[in-house]
């Protein structure tokens, strides 16, 4: 995973990445029409479904993301549960990384692994506390955001070449429950990082611990390599920070409605055209658009401040990451 090379191509990524795109932009344009955009940024969190189990023929997801959208939803709804109370928000990011990493490791989810499962926990718990909107709403929202990201996934369906596809049971899609060793390491690795994240989240940010947490859960990932950890920790914070740069060129435009639609549709499709070749590069359209999303929800576009806090976050979160390889010198 150089930072001057592209990796091998692994087959063509528009598909996923127009489903990522539609599953995205399409809630907030709808919305933004009918005059409710901020439900709009609500239901495109739930394109997070979308981005699992991509390299899969359709007949195959079809049977797994609805347990993905499922795990989603639960861990917006504990987010909005703990959103109250800052402790609890702060043991409940370390507990649904645990025990979401447990799940995906177990049954051999795959990449993206955990990591939306804490990001969607914290980014429920941060907006309902930082926007006028009632925790029922808000799951509302982000459910029916799932349920629309899931029909944009399964509509190849609708076509007879990926229909004939036959698909395997779901116990060898998903096989388990059970962790092999490096499964075992891997989920290790969460819980340590987990734990320790929370409590520097203390010292650095703690209403958004999970980013700490988050960040070093992305760099570990799903693969047991120490090498691979130290490499996706230098990419996550050089990404972040020149992602975080491409942010503040673009708050100055002032997106919303329909054009933040199409910006963040524009940038999800990006990314799911370069994450599998490139991480840093991806990082450089991740950042902005995460931070694009959360502050149309909250009202922070445009906030310089939110950019910088997100920077040491990562750094932090990647550094710990990357650390966390050195419990598996052995290189699979």
């Amino acid at each position: 995973m150089s930072l001057f090379a592209f990796g091998p191509s692994r087959g063509p990524r528009w598909p996923i990445g127009l489903q990522a795109a539609i599953g995205l932009a399409g809630p907030i344009a709808v919305m933004t029409l009918i005059g409710q955009p901020s439900l709009g940024y609500i239901a495109a969190s739930g394109a997070f479904t979308v981005l699992f189990a991509g390299s899969s023929p359709v007949t195959e997801r079809a049977k797994v993301l609805p347990f993905v959208a499922s795990g989603l939803i639960v861990s917006a709804a504990l987010g909005l549960l703990a959103a109250p109370t800052v402790w609890l928000v702060l043991a409940g990011v370390a507990c649904v990384a645990i025990g979401s990493a447990a799940l995906s490791f177990g049954f051999r989810l795959g990449p993206p692994g955990p990591l939306f499962f804490v990001l969607v926990f914290g980014l429920s718990a941060h907006v309902v506390t930082s926007a006028p909107i009632a925790a029922p709403v808000y799951l509302a929202a982000f459910t029916a955001g799932c349920v629309f990201s899931y029909l944009v996934a399964i509509a190849p369906l609708l076509l007879p070449r990926p229909r004939s596809v036959a698909a395997r049971p779901l116990r060898e899609v998903l096989p388990g429950p059970a962790l092999d060793a490096d499964g075992k390491m891997l989920l290790l690795r969460v819980v340590i990082v987990s734990v320790i994240g929370v409590l520097l989240a203390l010292a650095v940010d703690p209403e958004r611990s999970y980013w700490v947490v988050g960040g070093a859960v992305a760099v570990i990932g799903v693969a047991a390599d120490r090498t691979a950890a130290l490499q996706r920790g230098l990419h996550r914070m050089l990404g972040t920070i020149v992602g975080a740069g491409l942010y503040a060129l673009l708050a100055l435009l002032h997106p919303a409605g329909l054009w933040l639609a199409l910006l963040l549709g524009t940038l999800q499709f990006v990314i799911e055209l370069v994450v599998v070749r490139h991480y840093a590069l991806a990082l450089v359209f991740i950042t902005p658009l995460v931070l694009l999303l959360t502050g149309a929800a909250t009202g922070e576009i445009g906030d310089m401040s939110v950019a910088l806090e997100r920077i040491v976050d990562t750094v932090v979160g990647a550094a710990l990451g990357a650390a966390s390889g050195f419990l598996h010198p052995r290189r699979t």
